[in-house]
């Protein structure tokens, strides 16, 4: 009897490829790296792992060919699939924008009337043209759009853009936000349940090492008569860790600050009295 395992598309080369591979080995997960094939079975979970193009991850999800996938929130917005979002899983951050020759007067959307936009993404560029009573043209083509302007092609382009190095190196600028992008987990909406057991192990670990990225493991010293006000800054998962040390009148105090307030954290600790603060990376960090 074949064993149940639950089928997980990924990018096989591209922007979202390695990370979608990292995300998963960092869940524990053991597989082949998917090189000259489609598929690779999981020697330690229950999953199997189809390596496609991020153009078809929606399609096959919404097919039940797979029963999740890892691809970009811009796939799923231009394909138009019946999928949902699992899990929204914080990498691949891209945006959707409009682009023109620097040359270009832009003041506002309207300048756009009348004009041929080039892009690989025709349904979200015209939703977002119709939304602004724009009337141009969209050309659509698939990779190297931003060379389309300066081969008389277009008048402008709307792409995907991390940096901006790409569209500078074009002689183009960024005009327009339409969209902005990262990584997502998606499964069909009627989805069958049999597989359901394993997917929430899977989210599981997932939550966990996104928890341990968004935060930090500190300890720090503090004085005794300190101790009360340096425990009020420490924003910690329930209240901080404090362990006598051998000298007489100091603890030590462990706990973990999320990310995004670590270094204001960090100066008021010290402004507390807080000494020989020590900051550690955190692998899985379990609610």
């Amino acid at each position: 009897m074949n064993e149940l395992r639950l089928k997980i598309a990924v990018q096989r080369s591209g922007r979202l490829s390695d990370d979608s591979v990292g995300l998963l080995r960092k869940c524990g997960i053991r597989f082949g790296n998917g090189m000259g094939k489609l598929r690779s079975v999981a020697h330690n979970f229950p999953v199997e792992i189809l390596f496609l193009r991020d153009d078809d991850i929606p399609q096959y999800v919404e097919d039940h060919v797979a029963d999740i996938g890892i691809v970009g929130e811009n796939v799923v917005a231009e394909k138009r699939c019946r999928v949902e979002t699992v899990e929204r899983l914080g990498f691949g951050s891209c945006r959707l924008s409009i682009a023109a020759p620097r040359a270009f007067t832009y003041s506002s959307v309207a300048d756009l009337n009348g004009k041929k936009i080039a892009t690989s993404y025709p349904n979200i560029l015209g939703d977002f043209l119709r939304s602004k009573s724009v009337d141009a043209e969209i050309h659509t083509i698939s990779g190297s759009v931003e060379i389309a302007p300066s081969i008389g092609l277009a008048d402008a382009v709307c792409d995907l853009v991390s940096s901006g190095s790409t569209l500078f190196s074009n002689g183009l600028k960024e005009v327009e936000t339409i969209l902005r992008s990262e990584a997502l987990l998606i499964k069909s909406p009627d989805q069958v349940d049999q597989k359901s057991e394993i997917l929430e192990k899977l989210l599981f670990r997932i939550r966990a090492g996104k928890a341990a990225e968004q935060n930090k493991y500190v300890l720090l010293n503090a004085p005794n008569d300190k101790l009360e006000r340096i425990i009020e800054v420490l924003p910690g998962m329930r209240s901080p860790s404090v362990l006598p040390l051998a000298e007489s009148g100091w603890s030590s105090v462990h706990s973990v600050i999320p990310e995004e307030d670590f270094w204001e954290v960090v100066e008021r600790l010290r402004t507390e009295g807080a000494e020989g603060l020590l900051v550690l990376s955190i692998d899985q960090m379990i609610r």
